[in-house]
């Protein structure tokens, strides 16, 4: 796990490599462990002939690349000078496996062809390395990221569609000066990316890609209408005007010099190619899923450092932990819970300590926790929006301070995200679209309900008349993702192919949104979060079994309001399968969800910070909401009137995005 950064030139620009320095040094806690940099310069006539020099701050880093110059200090300077870069790749290292110098980035294919910055873990690496070696490779680290660039000799490009992991990674040619940036399946590593006339600029955060000082950060006012429609971004578009997230399952391909665009090609869509399985016997069923799992979560478990779990009390976390244990025993485990004093309503059953500690006492772990009390999200709030700087769902708080709380004892943590999108843990949301006459209504239906902060009309009044226009841009966003959903299957009922896209479009959505913020919480800690359920095979393995298998239809079409629908009516096969590995008072329980006391919180001790920050004169200056409507949602909220927790959280972290990037830049 690490942070990866990039210019490249599309004319011939020549730019100042300190930048590559200075992108690097501004996400050092993605990888405390280790830094390295890598400059090219390519003539114009040249097709990667052109001269390359590297700089790097380990330097044992010459062994693996022999009679390369090792530059530090005014030499590293002067020789830059001289020789005027147009393409430079920075890496910044969190040792997770082969611990050694031979990890180093950016590494090199043995005839320093192939150049690569590489973040994430590829967990099927072993079996790669091994084909690989049949072919007549030699390896000379320990690494996934020398597997990915043997692979990349061997296969080229269809090499990607080979890994099972989580990356994002940037891979130059130098013979056919051609640079290409890629990004997993599901979207589990982030990767950003910014063209201007001159230059190609990417990045795993956003703020590195500021700190090359080669754009001016400024607001994308279609990306903050849809930000404040779905406390999402459903497109590639950011906040920030001209920045992109790579979309997961694409890659971008680019010419240095060449002063030809990037090209954007999409080789997975996060689906398999649907052949539902043979589902007659269920008791195959079982099996499969029984055994993806367990397989799944084997793979994640590959490691040169310490591997934890994060431990709810849930079905999907308790799982996990369940099968790594057999193989870690007093496996450590990590919960957050929830001072309750003066809560309220709803909110007083939101602390899952007790059962986490119960399941931790049956799965004999070795089990910490942290209690979250009203103050600790004004404490850290302007820490973790400066860390996040690309905001998406929810509130993050408690994420934030048990990632922090795990990375004291270990590097790596298994979370179990995904297995609600997939097996189908939100029922009460499918009823939305389940009601539905056709698809076109169904796409209405959901649309409307993912307006998770206001109603439309609201919306418009919350938004300044300028930003009215955009209003459009998010509906057409919200299609873009649905022209991918599954096609109608002649085999299913109505009401199944429409939780077949209620799934998808969870899938693409908001569990890419929750990725995205668990990276950057995690990761702000050093601490490195993988997923099992989102293995490729167990997630194949899941799009193809049938919809009946994952939710009972009947329950939530009968019932007529949808306000007694029970977590029991979803995820069905997974939680029979799930048996096997956990006590029935878990795999049957109500779905829980790790979110803080807000609602209470927001109009309680937090009240005073809320209204210095949203009601102080530099925030109601903005050009973008109402300040009348905000002032009317806060009180709505302080009185108890309505529950404005989601906007409250949103428009703070949006004011601090422009506090911390857009008032004072970034340096």
């Amino acid at each position: 796990m690490c942070g990866i950064v990039g210019i490249i030139s599309h004319k011939g620009m020549p730019f100042e490599p300190g930048k590559i320095k200075k992108m690097c040094d501004i996400i050092s806690h993605r990888g405390p462990d280790d830094a390295g940099y890598a400059f090219f310069r390519l003539g114009e006539r040249t097709t990667g002939e052109g001269g390359y020099w590297c700089g790097f701050t380990d330097p044992s880093f010459r062994y693996l690349n022999e009679n390369l110059p090792v530059f530090g200090g005014d030499y590293y300077k002067e020789e830059i000078v001289r020789h005027p870069i147009t393409v430079g790749l920075g890496h910044r290292r969190l040792s997770i496996i082969d611990l050694t110098h031979y990890g180093h980035q950016p590494m090199s294919s043995s005839d320093r062809r192939y150049w690569v910055v590489f973040n994430g873990e590829i967990y099927n690496f072993p079996e790669l390395k091994t084909e690989l070696e049949s072919r007549g490779h030699i390896f000379r680290t320990r690494t996934d990221t020398e597997v990915l660039l043997h692979l990349w000799e061997e296969f080229g490009i269809d090499s990607i569609k080979m890994l099972n992991g989580m990356f994002a990674f940037a891979i130059y040619d130098r013979v056919k000066n051609k640079l290409l940036l890629a990004r997993d399946r599901f979207g589990v590593k982030p990767l950003y990316y910014v063209t201007t006339e001159e230059y190609l600029i990417f990045g795993s955060e956003i703020k590195a890609i500021l700190a090359s000082g080669l754009i001016k950060p400024e607001i994308n006012p279609s990306a903050l209408v849809e930000y404040m429609m779905f406390q999402n971004i459903l497109c590639d578009k950011t906040l920030f005007k001209g920045v992109n997230m790579l979309p997961s399952g694409c890659f971008l391909q680019m010419s240095p010099i060449s002063g030809r665009e990037p090209v954007l090609e999409k080789y997975h869509n996060g689906l398999p190619s649907i052949n539902f399985e043979d589902n007659e016997q269920n008791e195959g069923l079982l099996e499969k899923v029984v055994s993806g799992f367990e397989e799944a979560v084997r793979r994640q478990l590959i490691s040169d450092v310490p591997v934890g779990a994060y431990l709810s009390g849930g079905m999907d976390s308790g799982s996990i932990v369940a099968v790594a244990g057999r193989s870690i025993p007093r496996l450590m485990t990590f919960t957050g819970g929830f001072d309750l004093t003066n809560v309220n309503g709803i909110e007083q059953g939101f602390d899952e300590r007790p059962l986490a500690e119960k399941l931790s006492y049956l799965l004999q772990t070795e089990h910490y926790a942290v209690v979250l009390h009203a103050g600790d999200m004004p404490a850290a709030m302007e820490q973790i929006t400066w860390h996040v700087d690309d905001p998406r769902v929810g509130m993050c708080h408690q994420n934030w301070y048990v990632a922090k709380l795990a990375s004291k004892f270990v590097k790596v943590c298994l979370a179990g995200a995904g297995g609600d999108e997939l097996f189908g843990g939100y029922p009460w949301r499918y009823r939305h679209g389940l009601i539905a006459e056709d698809v076109n209504d169904f796409d209405d239906r959901y649309f409307n309900y993912w307006n998770r902060l206001l109603d439309p009309q609201e919306l418009r009044e919350l938004l300044s008349p300028d930003l009215h226009e955009y209003l459009f841009s998010a509906r057409e966003s919200f299609q873009s993702v649905m022209k991918d959903a599954p096609k109608e299957d002649l085999n299913l009922s109505k009401y199944h192919n429409f939780l077949q896209r209620a799934l998808f479009f969870e899938f693409k959505t908001f569990l890419h949104g929750f990725l995205v913020i668990e990276d950057r919480v995690s990761m702000a800690h050093s601490l490195e979060t993988r997923v099992p359920f989102l293995d490729n095979d167990l997630t194949d393995l899941a799009w193809r079994i049938y919809p009946q298998f994952k939710v009972d239809i009947s329950r939530i079409i009968g019932d007529n309001s949808g306000s007694h629908l029970e977590t029991a009516e979803g995820k069905i096969i997974l939680r029979q399968a799930m048996e096997r590995f956990l006590p029935k008072e878990f795999t049957q329980q109500k779905k829980q969800g790790f979110s803080p006391p807000d609602e209470n919180w927001f109009r309680g001790p937090s009240m005073d910070y809320i209204k210095n920050i949203l009601l102080d004169h530099v925030s109601l200056q903005r050009p973008y909401f109402s300040e009348h409507f905000v002032q009317s949602c806060l009180q709505e909220h302080f009185s108890g009137e309505r529950n404005h927790r989601l906007l409250i959280w949103s428009l703070l972290s949006f004011e601090w995005l422009q506090r911390h990037f857009i008032d004072k830049g970034v340096n």
